[in-house]
């Protein structure tokens, strides 16, 4: 099984778009789509219905962002690394290409 360069819990920056340049912290992702939703990133207003539960109204809300436009986010580093796998306790794991480190 193939490992996945960008999964949930993951700190991304984004390559290319309006949102060029941003980071934020990956929500979910849909594999089969070949996006992911991330936090503060791509947010649209949507129009919500009122419910019993939510007062409706106008809300900011994130939306997929396709996968190729991400890129995972190396802190030290401050820019966006590619993901090579490795080994680690025997097991399968991301390493940074620019620090050597895990992800």
């Amino acid at each position: 099984m193939a490992i996945a360069r960008i999964r949930k819990n993951d700190t991304v920056i984004v390559k290319s778009g309006t949102d060029a340049g941003k980071t934020g912290t990956v929500l979910s992702v849909n594999v089969k789509d070949g996006t992911a939703i991330v936090g503060g990133i791509n947010v649209h207003k949507k129009a919500m219905r009122r419910t019993e539960k939510t007062p409706g109204g106008i809300i900011d809300k994130e939306m997929p962002i396709r996968l190729c436009k991400l890129m995972p986010y190396d802190a030290e580093a401050k820019r966006g690394t590619r993901v090579r796998t490795g080994e680690k306790d025997g097991k399968k794991a991301r390493v940074s290409v620019k620090s050597g480190k895990t992800l």
